[in-house]
């Protein structure tokens, strides 16, 4: 489809009039000075947009002239972000692919600065030039973002923009280089240096509190009462706040203080358990980390997140040695239907003989005899054979399987990443449905070996997935 085109096959579907009664252009501005909005908002050569267009287009471009102040350009952002609140998807749909074809960066500029760099290497000439290619990559959309960005609530609206656009990327590859803008800039806006570390408690506002309810990914609240126990006395609670979304947290995680590695989720959620006696604990349990915002994938913020909760927990409790997880394994299960065929090849004659007879077999199990028997896993003993071989590709999924050159599970990849390490895999840990339906119940702790970090993330980098000892003999146990 030739640039521009989009537009012409979606006049039918807009609203000529909608945004005369909510976003009136500039005083002194009409429909005739369009090819004039057109050459300057575009530096490709665009056919002029549909009537029913021209005028988001006038004010999109309003927004960013370069004789307006920064004010009044939030002024004007703000006013379109209000008009766009109340129209349709299909026209909101409409303005993405708008801001993507016209305010694209200058091709001939950029062509030009290029060229006029890879000359200048090596002279006195190439600072000048890099400039030159740096500013000729800035395009009006960037400028274009950086005004929303400038009015109270303008980043609420780029947030929500891009948590719009993401779903469609795949099929509209049009619009990823505006989301990449958006993913570039938010990484410049919520850099960890900009960010505000805060404890959220029982005595937070309700209005902050009910967003832990609202955003919590990994283990669902399910009442006011299991929420109050997550912030008992023995609990932390911390998130990362941005100025300009002061009642956000962008990601939190839940800390629970013990004095041992826990193996299980569900003491931690019971809401009749007695608080641990904080004085005495020596282990910090990682056991929930939620991003808030979908508009801000891409953005990390976890690792910082860690690395300044344990700071705090150390000032807090001196006495505390041990940093770790207890994390979900989310994708284990659709793995293993996925590889039980060769998962279960690798088990000799012997091994696999003697699992059909733990199923009460008088034969060899299929993978899918075997998957099927998975439906029971929460009544398996603990000398079950059945248990045993699951561990093993448990194991060998978190510490052997890669996509590419990183660990296949997302989980696994930003707790390594982050310098962490493969500790111990817990059997039942996760008993509901989810836990079951995700993991078959199993969940693993990684632990964060504050002396060690930095020598977990090198092997990391040369390709070595780093694991505990018992880890690695269960993987090993697969590749006799």
């Amino acid at each position: 489809m030739r640039p521009g085109a989009w537009l012409q096959n979606s006049v039918q579907r807009l609203i000529g009039n909608a945004l005369g009664s909510a976003i009136k252009p500039q005083q002194g501005s009409d429909v005739s000075t369009t090819k004039a909005v057109v050459a300057s908002a575009s530096p490709r050569t665009l056919p002029p947009p549909p009537r029913a267009l021209r005028k988001p287009l006038l004010q999109l471009q309003s927004i960013v002239d370069p004789k307006v102040s920064e004010v009044e350009g939030g002024r004007r952002a703000e006013s379109f972000s209000i008009w766009y609140a109340g129209i349709p998807q299909v026209q909101k749909e409409e303005i993405w692919m708008l801001i993507s074809e016209y305010f694209g960066p200058d091709v001939s500029e950029v062509s030009g600065a290029r060229l006029a760099y890879e000359e200048a290497l090596g002279t006195a000439e190439e600072g000048t030039a890099e400039i030159r290619l740096r500013r000729s990559l800035i395009s009006p959309r960037t400028r274009l973002m950086q005004r929303f960005a400038a009015y109270s609530g303008g980043m609420r609206f780029l947030v929500d923009l891009r948590a719009q656009i993401l779903p469609h990327l795949k099929s509209n590859k049009r619009l990823v280089a505006l989301d990449a803008e958006l993913e570039q800039l938010f990484s410049t806006w919520f850099d960890v240096a900009f960010l505000e570390l805060r404890r959220l408690s029982w005595d937070s506002p309700a209005s902050l509190v009910e967003k832990l309810i609202q955003y919590e990914a990994v283990h669902d609240i399910r009442s006011w009462g299991d929420l109050k126990n997550r912030l008992d006395s023995d609990r932390r609670c911390y998130g990362f706040f941005h100025p300009s979304l002061p009642n956000e947290p962008l990601i939190f995680v839940e800390v629970a203080l013990l004095n041992e590695i826990s193996d299980s989720i569900t003491p931690l959620l019971d809401e009749a358990a007695a608080p641990q006696d904080i004085k005495k604990s020596t282990v910090a349990i990682f056991y929930s980390i939620s991003n808030t915002q979908t508009g801000l994938k891409g953005v990390s913020f976890g690792d910082s997140l860690i690395k300044r909760v344990v700071q705090v927990l150390r000032d807090e409790f001196p006495k505390l040695r041990t940093f770790a997880t207890l994390s979900p394994i989310p994708g284990f299960r659709s793995w293993a239907t996925k590889n039980m065929d060769e998962l279960i090849s690798k088990l000799d004659e012997k091994e696999w003989a003697s699992l059909g007879k733990a199923m009460g077999l008088k034969s060899k199990p299929t993978s899918q005899e075997f998957l099927t028997a998975c439906e029971d896993v929460t009544t398996w003993d603990e000398k079950s054979e059945l248990r045993q071989f699951l561990t093993r590709c448990a194991a060998t999924y978190l510490g052997a399987t890669k996509a590419g050159s990183s660990p296949f599970d997302a989980v696994a990849r930003f707790h390594l990443s982050n310098g962490a390490r493969i500790e111990r895999l817990n059997w039942g840990a996760d008993p509901s449905n989810k836990g079951v339906k995700q993991s078959f119940s199993l969940m693993v702790n990684y632990l964060y070996d504050l002396k060690r970090l930095d020598k977990h993330r090198k092997a990391l980098n040369e390709g070595e997935i780093p694991s505990s000892p018992a880890i690695q003999e269960l993987i090993l146990k697969f590749k006799k």
